[in-house]
């Protein structure tokens, strides 16, 4: 299934199931009033809510609609917990180097995980809000998942079984917050603004042979200002989803609806590009000796798109935002 939340005035939105081909929608507020609901009551809602999703593929949902992603907000507008993990070790490494920090003990064998703010996410195509230019500003492309109750100490397997729901992330960071929120110890405030998130989020049966091992097998195509940046493929993620979701929940459970980011894609091949700044400035650094990319000003623009290995569009449509001055 496929899953959208348009604007009612309310904090979380109202739920659309999607169609296949993204062209058509159709409201479903009568089964769920907004995706958080849906995922917190997953075994009373997701049978109706496939018999829907089936009529409106076939074509017989007369209250169908156009489906307009630029009217989207994030699937889940807010959410119980935003945690994002650090699970691409080629980008960790790069990082480390980036800010001149000392390796993480362990960082090979258990997951890096901070706890973001959850309850503003970003749509689409909304335009980014940000205080100055000379803070670094910097995207972050992802992948995520949203789940449902997990309890204490989960295994693997009730992990695996708790995600409900795939999303497409943009991580926003600050860079020139990161070093001195790093070295107090505590989680980064002021250096991760709001994320945003592709239009539409889905069921992993909708992602067939590309969702493997807890894994989105897909590249995230990305491009900065309308020039190829990178194209990194999801499949070199070293710790699963599942594993994710347990190391967040071994001291505590999580609530329905909350998310888990995969952390910034990264490839060990130079060619596949980069999915952040940061990253390929560390990279010429390494390589050239010297830094020559700049990061985000006021008026550019990013844009976001998950592909299958054979080039077709991913499931989840397109994030493509501008930085505008908060002013």
């Amino acid at each position: 299934m496929k899953f959208a939340t348009l604007p009612n005035g309310t904090l979380d939105g109202r739920l659309v199931v999607v169609s296949k081909d993204l062209t058509k929608a159709v409201d479903a507020t009568v089964i769920a009033p907004n995706l958080l609901s849906v995922v917190q009551n997953w075994q009373e809602k997701a049978a109706d809510l496939q018999a829907l999703y089936d009529l409106l593929n076939a074509g017989k949902v007369e209250a169908a609609f156009d489906f307009e992603p630029s009217a989207c907000l994030a699937p889940l507008p807010r959410s119980s917990q935003w945690l994002d993990g650090s699970a691409f070790i080629n980008h960790g490494k790069l990082m480390e180097e980036a800010f001149n920090t000392k390796p993480i003990p362990d960082f090979d064998t258990i997951p890096v995980m901070y706890q973001g703010a959850s309850d503003d996410f970003q749509g689409p195509t909304a335009d980014i809000l940000m205080p100055n230019e000379e803070d670094g500003i910097d995207f972050e492309g992802e992948f995520g998942v949203i789940t449902g109750p997990v309890p204490m100490a989960a295994t693997l397997d009730e992990a695996a079984q708790a995600i409900c729901l795939l999303v497409q992330i943009n991580d926003w960071s600050l860079r020139s917050f990161g070093p001195r929120e790093m070295a107090t110890g505590f989680g980064f405030i002021q250096a991760k603004p709001s994320s945003s998130f592709a239009p539409v989020a889905v069921t992993p049966d909708e992602m067939g042979d590309a969702w493997k091992n807890g894994r989105f097998n897909l590249h995230l195509n990305i491009t900065w200002n309308g020039e190829r940046f990178g194209e990194p493929h999801g499949s070199e993620m070293n710790f699963s989803f599942p594993e994710l979701i347990a190391h967040a929940a071994r001291t505590r459970k999580l609530n329905a609806g909350c998310i888990i980011g995969s952390g910034t894609v990264s490839n060990k091949s130079r060619d596949a590009g980069s999915a952040c700044i940061a990253e390929r400035r560390v990279i010429e650094k390494i390589d050239l000796g010297e830094i020559k990319t700049q990061y985000m000003r006021f008026g550019d623009s990013v844009r976001m798109q998950a592909k299958f290995d054979d080039g077709r569009d991913g499931p989840f449509g397109v994030i493509e935002q501008k930085i505008i001055a908060n002013k």
